[in-house]
């Protein structure tokens, strides 16, 4: 398995030159990095002008091994091949280094810069990836790559800390400034052009000829300039590591990586939205930062999230008045950590009569509620206290705690809560306190601890009687000028005090069935289910030329193809496919066929958007402005993965994508708009719709760059409108299109 290792952004408050005096002070070797032994220059360019330094240099490292694991692979040292291009005009520095010790058994690169940051001139921006590939190594890979790794993120900590003492060191030399490279005189015009043109081709060949010695090939870099691998994307995009550390916590370099991973693969496959670092990283710690196992997870949540609106949750929902009456929890203060403070008297609240007035659905919602409002309260605590905290505490006082209280349904729809918060909040309990507990309570840990998560499970205390008064109690945790007075504290809460509900306010059995199907099904999205030969198609009648089509959809299964017909012909009333022919049974009739099999294209019915391949997990947001009334079909079609052409047989590698999907089945959840003319604010380039399916969990980020250009209006004039900004300048491709 291929590791890899991508840096965050590290700034350098030093202009490039003086950090470029600092670095170069590393060589021959390097006393702050005892396995770097020495260093020996192999092959050396720098141009006429001085602007271009290339050298290359063969590095001697001693690596911190098991005696036997040297002695069984016959070496004492390892050797690297180490490249520096420095353009001095350009200010960058480039570095590529690659193992040459067993290098037909262990693959290494490293890939390093050195720019100017982008917002200040004076400061200095450094980042690094890296990649190890262990094919074979005498039946000790495993060890071979933990000790690999080890080394690895020790040096990574240390880098920094090794240009500051050569800075200090230059200071006490009385170097604190290093002119910037300049232009030598112009002796001529026509001898200035002659020697530019010689100078970069020599530059450009010393270049290249390096790059195939390495066996670089298309990673190498095509001129000392050019832009390294770690650089993609915008300045915008990437994570500071001061950024990281004032607001997401000290990380190792590894969980670093790990983070800046996950959120380029979401940038790239979400169309221009990714939720918070927060919440990535939440999701990252909850799988021990294994990415994949996160992003799995995480997908599944945002799906949830956007489906059923979570994000609006507490702008659009008010709880009902008896459970503001009687459901004894509530904010109080923060904890001595800074963690907002959550108070439950579960042992002062009818469960059961809440369920019986209520029902499941209006219970979960808010508890739903009460999550939206700590990831709030978290952020807010992130600034006043300025350090980072994201997780909240929760005090659950179990007096009163009885039989009535393991009444089976309130149990169930207990179980299910906890099922959903530990599925779509993970690590967001930082500590619960249990006080008071009675006998009873081991039967209701007993129901409840399997289907909380170790890691939670770790973070309950559980006291009984007054046993929290004393040593290693509450005042440990909570200042006393905030314990709640009812736990004999000197703070007024203000959590009301539960209660039995009256039976007045019961509901029937039918009448909570229905208002909890209502709750459960309140979603502005609409799941479908796609099959091979059993494309979705929904229908949309525009009657009004210049009106715009707009989609949100998921892709939660599969891969599919996106397509947007427009005929003249109203097509026949739907169809549901059975799919007979397939021996599967559409879940639901969410599988609909309106394209007629004899219908012709081109005749009865036109493509006007270019089909869009979309993978799984990817989000997609787009519009079509539509060029004439009729009739426009969206389609989501099973997207099957193209024969070689040279034999017309299906590669292996098609093949073993092709099992992943599993019955040839794909499901997407989708909802589509349509704005008239008349709601356009301002010109045809204005697209903001009344309502809109994006996650405000997520943040604004720039488009995707392969979308095609009407989806590309849309997602940039959407994603301004979620952020709460002014509509920014259209980019110059997206204002072309229309």
């Amino acid at each position: 398995m291929v590791q890899k290792y991508q840096s965050p952004v590290r700034v350098y408050k030093h202009p490039f030159e003086l950090i470029m005096a600092a670095y170069e002070r590393r060589f021959p070797t390097c006393p702050l990095i005892p396995m770097f032994v020495d260093s020996d220059t192999v092959n050396e360019f720098k141009s006429e002008d001085g602007a271009v330094h290339i050298i290359e240099r063969r590095c001697k490292l001693d690596i911190d091994a098991p005696r036997l694991l040297k002695k069984i692979a016959g070496v004492d040292y390892v050797y690297f091949v180490q490249k520096n291009s420095l353009n001095s005009r350009e200010r960058t520095l480039h570095i590529e280094a690659h193992n040459e010790t067993f290098s037909n058994r262990v693959i290494i690169h490293e890939h390093c810069c050195y720019t100017v940051h982008p917002e200040n001139e004076d400061w200095t921006c450094f980042e690094q990836s890296a990649s190890l590939d262990i094919k074979s190594f005498f039946g000790f890979e495993s060890t071979v790559e933990k000790i690999a790794m080890k080394q690895y993120t020790s040096n990574i900590k240390k880098g920094k800390e090794i240009i500051e003492y050569y800075l200090r060191q230059l200071k006490e030399e009385g170097i604190t400034f290093v002119p910037r490279w300049t232009p030598p005189p112009i002796a001529s015009s026509s001898e200035t052009s002659s020697s530019c043109k010689k100078q970069a081709a020599s530059s450009a060949a010393v270049v290249s000829d390096a790059a195939q010695a390495e066996g670089l090939g298309g990673e190498a870099l095509s001129s000392p300039s050019g832009p390294p691998e770690p650089a993609a994307g915008t300045p915008e995009d990437k994570l500071d590591a001061d950024y990281i550390k004032r607001y997401l916590g000290d990380l190792t370099p590894l969980q670093e990586s790990c983070l800046i991973r996950l959120r380029q693969w979401l940038q790239e496959t979400h169309k221009g939205k990714i939720p918070k670092d927060e919440h990535i990283l939440r999701f990252l710690r909850a799988r021990d930062f294994n990415i994949d196992k996160a992003r799995e997870i995480m997908c599944q949540s945002l799906t949830w999230r956007k489906q059923h609106q979570v994000d609006y949750i507490l702008d659009t929902w008010r709880p009902p008045q008896v459970l503001q009456d009687y459901y004894a929890g509530g904010w109080h203060h923060h904890d001595k950590d800074g963690r907002p403070l959550y108070v439950l008297r579960l042992g002062q609240m009818d469960t059961k009569g809440l369920v019986r007035a209520l029902g499941e659905e209006a219970l979960l919602r808010y508890v739903l509620s009460i999550n939206e409002e700590g990831l709030r309260r978290c952020e807010e605590n992130t600034k006043v206290f300025g350090r980072p905290i994201s997780s909240w505490t929760c005090l659950v006082d179990l007096e009163g705690l009885n039989m009535r209280h393991l009444w089976r349904p309130g149990v169930k729809a207990l179980l299910r809560i906890i099922e959903v918060v530990e599925a779509n909040y993970p690590e967001t309990l930082g500590r619960l306190l249990i006080l008071r507990a009675p006998r009873v309570f081991p039967v209701l840990w007993t129901l409840v601890s399997p289907f909380i998560d170790d890691n939670t499970r770790r973070k309950f205390l559980i006291y009984a009687g007054n046993d929290y008064q004393g040593p290693g109690g509450l005042l440990d945790y909570i200042d006393k000028e905030i314990i709640p007075d009812f736990l004999s504290g000197e703070c007024m809460c203000e959590v009301p005090e539960g209660g039995l509900v009256p039976k007045s306010l019961y509901r029937t059995a039918e009448e909570l069935e229905n208002e909890d199907l209502k709750l459960c099904t309140e979603t502005i999205y609409q799941s479908a289910s796609v099959f091979k030969g059993a494309p979705h198609e929904i229908l949309i009648q525009i009657v009004d030329a210049s009106s715009v089509i707009t989609w949100d959809f998921d892709v939660c299964k599969g891969d599919i193809v996106f397509n947007i017909y427009h005929s003249k012909r109203s097509p026949q009333p739907p169809k549901k496919d059975s799919l007979g022919a397939h021996s599967i049974t559409s879940p639901g009739g969410n599988n609909v066929q309106l394209i007629d099999r004899v219908w012709q294209p081109g005749r009865d019915y036109s493509m006007v958007e270019s089909p869009l391949i979309c993978k799984e997990g990817e989000s997609v947001q787009g519009s079509h402005v539509t060029r004439w009334p009729g009739f426009y079909i969206l389609q989501w079609k099973f997207h099957s993965m193209p024969a070689c052409a040279a034999t017309n047989l299906p590669r292996v590698d098609d093949v073993l994508a092709s099992l992943q999907v599993s019955s040839h089945k794909c499901k997407v959840m989708y909802y589509t708009e349509v704005i008239g003319s008349e709601d356009f604010r301002g010109s045809m380039t204005s697209l903001e719709s009344s309502h809109s399916g994006f996650s405000q969990l997520s943040a604004a980020t720039t488009s995707s760059s392969q979308s095609h250009c009407g989806s590309m209006v849309s997602r940039w004039r959407f994603c301004c409108q979620l952020s709460g900004k002014h509509f920014p300048p259209q980019p110059a491709s997206a204002q072309g299109c229309l």
